[in-house]
């Protein structure tokens, strides 16, 4: 059991569910723009490729936020982060919600990802330290099944609000909850007596993780695994579904929905079997190895509608591998370094995004002929194969780094690496 036992058992549950909420809204954040993707492109008369930057600017500032984000959970600790994340997304949804141009557009969605950038890191370092690490992964899981709440309400019901009473005002609404959730965080979280690294010697800390060779495979499996994941459904599932198979942007949204509650359904489920098992690495190799093989089937041809929300729900459900790379990181590197370990293998998650959302949308505007329909360009069915190739190229690369994941049967074994 961890060192933090001693806390309230009714205040480390007052902690978690705090971080959780936090983490939902950066769920919804992360996938919003594929629900209002022409909304956005109408809005501020914008390019693919620019389409692609203003959502990516969330991942490049999350990318940039992990490694700084471990720091800090391991050293001030979770309550005081969670409190400026959540002041500094409010006032970026509340930017982006009033943007009158693209550039004010960009520096709210900026805003938006720093803030939210440290909740899944304070959720990961609360469960570290004030639960038994044989539920970690377990515990991971229901985290983020619980957080694709915001990536559902990101999909058909953002589409519908927004063309109920504008995307605009669902960004104001949401930013003032931002806020609440902040103040709560305040006064809600307790911090002593939790385990905390030592605020002297973090940098040694730090060095001691990104020099342990274990740490890296997880890295380089959520570049290329959530990398791809979250580049098409954060962003560019829609406009393929609506583009190339036809369907409405509420029936898009559905799917979108669909593909993270797979998501979300397989962080738990893979969570509870790796934990069963009492094995990591061979549970990543399996599920991940069916994700990089599923992005094909995109290009086989006409789906029929089960046959699409079907495969959303497989590729979701398997893209929630990656999710492990969580606990491997944690248990081969200190407990008290948990925060700076995870956040380095959150990394990958958010740099592929970042580097594959924008590359999808230059890959098609390479290919686009100039049709337009309501200030947004249409791409054809071959601009978007080439996109969908792309990220498929990137899942496979992602299932090799899975190969090299150290299997440390569900247990701290930093004590044993050399």
């Amino acid at each position: 059991m961890s060192s933090a036992s001693s806390i309230p058992s009714r205040w480390q549950s007052v902690g978690l569910v705090l971080a959780v909420a936090a983490y939902v809204l950066s769920f919804f954040h992360r996938a919003a723009p594929a629900a209002i993707a022409a909304d956005l492109q109408g809005a501020f008369q914008i390019s693919a490729a620019q389409l692609g930057n203003l959502a990516a600017t969330y991942f490049y500032v999350y990318t940039v936020m992990q490694l700084p984000t471990g720091v800090l959970v391991d050293t001030l600790g979770c309550r005081r982060v969670l409190v400026w994340g959540g002041v500094t997304a409010g006032l970026g949804s509340l930017l982006l919600g009033l943007a009158p141009s693209f550039e004010w557009a960009l520096a709210g969605r900026t805003l938006v990802g720093l803030g939210v950038s440290v909740a899944f890191i304070a959720m990961l370092k609360l469960i570290a330290t004030d639960y038994d690490e044989s539920r970690f992964a377990s515990m991971v899981g229901l985290g983020i099944l619980l957080a694709n709440l915001g990536s559902v309400a990101a999909g058909a019901p953002l589409a519908w609000l927004a063309q109920a009473i504008g995307w605009r005002t669902v960004f104001l609404a949401v930013g003032g909850l931002s806020l609440a959730l902040a103040l709560l965080s305040r006064f809600g979280i307790r911090e002593v007596p939790r385990v905390r690294g030592d605020r002297t010697v973090w940098l040694g800390g730090l060095w001691r993780v990104m020099s342990n060779r274990a740490t890296w495979p997880g890295f380089f499996a959520n570049l290329g695994l959530a990398g791809a994941f979250f580049a098409f459904a954060g962003l560019w599932a829609v406009p393929y579904l609506t583009q190339v198979h036809g369907m409405g942007r509420g029936l898009a949204s559905t799917h979108v929905s669909v593909y993270f509650i797979g998501y979300a359904c397989g962080a738990a489920l893979w969570g509870q079997v790796s934990d069963r098992l009492g094995r990591r690495r061979p549970v990543m190799i399996g599920v991940s190895g069916a994700h990089a093989l599923l992005w094909w089937v995109w290009l086989m041809g006409s789906l029929p509608l089960w046959g699409s929300l079907l495969l959303c729900c497989a590729l979701g459900l398997c893209s929630a591998g990656f999710t492990l790379s969580w606990a491997c990181a944690k248990e081969v590197n200190p407990v008290a370094l948990s925060g700076m370990a995870t956040g380095l293998v959150n990394v990958g998650c958010f740099l592929g995004a970042s580097i594959l959302q924008p590359l999808f949308g230059w890959v098609m505007d390479l290919g686009w002929q100039g049709a337009i329909l309501n200030g947004a360009r249409l791409y054809s069915a071959a601009d978007y194969a080439n996109g969908i190739r792309l990220l498929a190229l990137a899942a496979l690369m992602g299932w090799c780094a899975t190969f090299f994941i150290r299997e440390t049967r569900c247990r701290n074994i930093s004590g044993e690496l050399k």
